[in-house]
């Protein structure tokens, strides 16, 4: 008698799959064999996969993609460790922020990258040093020095680091780059240009200003903390998105959200969505001094975001598909057949919890998505407590869990 081999690895069965780049949202199951994604169909035989994952009641996406976060953990004071982030926040991809500048990249390339089981890229800050001085009480804008800012350094270590450092960092604003403004984002763009890859510009208080910061910005580079609070708010007094904002979108500059410590505002945020302004990418800006609070991680990011008015479909193409663009990764960010096998399952929570934003505002969201585990390539990674939202989950009305994927706005 001859036993036939099963053809898939694993089934991931009966989930809402959301996969904004191929235009898919309903109710798919997918197949898994290799570390690939081996193919999607609205039903596959479980006789033909070795084990069945249940996805009912659950949103099947690509694997998010925080774009923003600080990983360079017991080296900087910003720095948490990427496997725990990655797991309580159904991570599959983190990309660090500029915390390692050429001088110090070779430590977070050796000691955290290469050895943590999620994938993690890195944008290079400009400053040599990178982020060396952010703790309560002491910080010290790396940006502010112009003999820190050594574009030739920064350049060489990019073209020597192809593998893993998918962009440039500087910090804009009176407290990182200080008087010496524009001109650090002026080292910046050279070096970038220089070595071909995108410019991530922080927007902090100012001086420069917003404007004068995304007037710089080139096709494909990203500004983040696009709706901090005022001041070097997105919108004017009257709530009108700025116009330099709208210029820099008609030529290609993506924005971010980065929600950190001090870079997200419901005002801000809800002025900018009322008037057509979307982010284009949602990140969480995790450190050491918000993975407590406020921003906690992507998904509660996310859920933030839905609380603006974001449908929940726009706000997962905005941490897969867009995010995977950025980084110009088109291996990323999907779940096209022959994909790499990471793979995001989220429970959209109903649940009315009262969201704070980085001055202390609140909304009341109806919504939390909350990650219910990951594959990296194919291995499944169980999902972590999540204390920070726990006795807020409403009744859902009689709602089936599977309802509740479907009918998630």
């Amino acid at each position: 008698m001859v036993t036939r081999r099963p053809r898939y690895d694993l089934l991931i069965a009966g989930g809402r799959l959301v996969d904004p780049r191929a235009g898919r949202d309903g109710r798919f199951d997918l197949a898994l064999a290799g570390g690939r994604v081996a193919a999607v169909a609205p039903r596959i035989d479980p006789a033909e996969a070795a084990r069945v994952h249940d996805a009912e009641g659950l949103m099947v996406v690509p694997g998010l993609i925080d774009l923003h976060t600080h990983v360079y953990h017991s080296a900087t004071a910003l720095g948490v460790a990427p496997d725990p982030l990655a797991a309580r926040s159904g991570v599959t991809t983190l990309v660090d922020a500029g915390s390692a500048g050429a001088g110090t990249y070779a430590g977070l390339r050796d000691f955290v990258i290469r050895p943590a089981a999620t994938r993690v890229l890195a944008y290079l800050n400009i400053s040599y040093p990178g982020i060396f001085a952010f703790d309560r009480g002491m910080m010290v804008g790396e940006a502010a020095d112009r003999a820190l800012l050594s574009v030739a350094h920064c350049v060489a270590v990019a073209e020597a680091n192809r593998d893993t450092i998918v962009g440039i960092k500087v910090r804009m604003g009176a407290g990182t780059s200080g008087e010496l403004g524009l001109a650090a984002l002026d080292c910046a763009l050279d070096a970038a240009e220089r070595a071909g890859l995108p410019l991530m510009s922080h927007i902090g208080r100012p001086p420069p200003s917003y404007a004068a910061v995304v007037d710089r910005l080139r096709q494909g580079d990203v500004l983040t903390h696009c709706f901090r609070p005022a001041p070097n708010a997105p919108v004017d007094e009257a709530g009108r998105v700025l116009p330099a904002l709208r210029r820099a979108r008609e030529r290609g500059v993506l924005f971010d959200i980065g929600h950190g410590m001090g870079a997200f505002g419901f005002d801000s945020a809800e002025q900018a969505v009322a008037e057509g302004f979307a982010p284009d990418i949602v990140s969480s800006d995790v450190h050491s001094l918000c993975v407590d609070g406020p921003a906690y991680d992507l998904a509660h990011t996310m859920s933030k975001l839905v609380a603006c008015g974001v449908p929940i479909a726009d706000v997962l193409a905005m941490a897969t598909d867009a995010p995977a663009r950025a980084l110009r990764r088109p291996d990323l960010g999907h779940l096209g057949e022959g994909a790499v096998a990471d793979v995001t399952l989220i429970a959209p929570v109903p649940a009315d919890f009262p969201f704070r934003d980085v001055t202390g505002g609140e909304r009341r969201g109806r919504w939390l998505l909350r990650p219910a585990g990951l594959y990296r390539a194919g291995t499944f990674v169980a999902p972590a407590a999540r204390p920070f939202e726990a006795g807020h989950d409403r009744p859902a009305g009689g709602r089936s869990d599977r309802d509740n994927a479907m009918e998630a706005p």
